[in-house]
């Protein structure tokens, strides 16, 4: 899980010029740990662009909590 803070952590550099300021937080690995769990565990271990890639395609599906990390770090 951690791995994947540090993926959306690298991808919001690519993005934003801010990026210290969105690099993920423990709030922010709260807010998508179920999320993670419950519809991307199957691909834990493939890495952490494959794991958010998967929340991304579950979009519409996700707590609002991790829907609004994903926002907040430009994805």
């Amino acid at each position: 899980m951690h791995k994947f803070f540090i993926a959306l952590s690298l991808l919001s550099v690519s993005v934003s010029t801010n990026a210290l300021a969105h690099s993920g937080t423990k709030q922010d690995e709260v807010a998508c740990t179920r999320d993670v769990q419950r519809f991307c565990r199957k691909l834990m271990d493939q890495g952490d662009f494959t794991i958010l890639a998967c929340l991304k395609e579950n979009r519409p599906k996700l707590t609002a909590a991790c829907r609004y990390v994903l926002v907040s770090h430009g994805q």
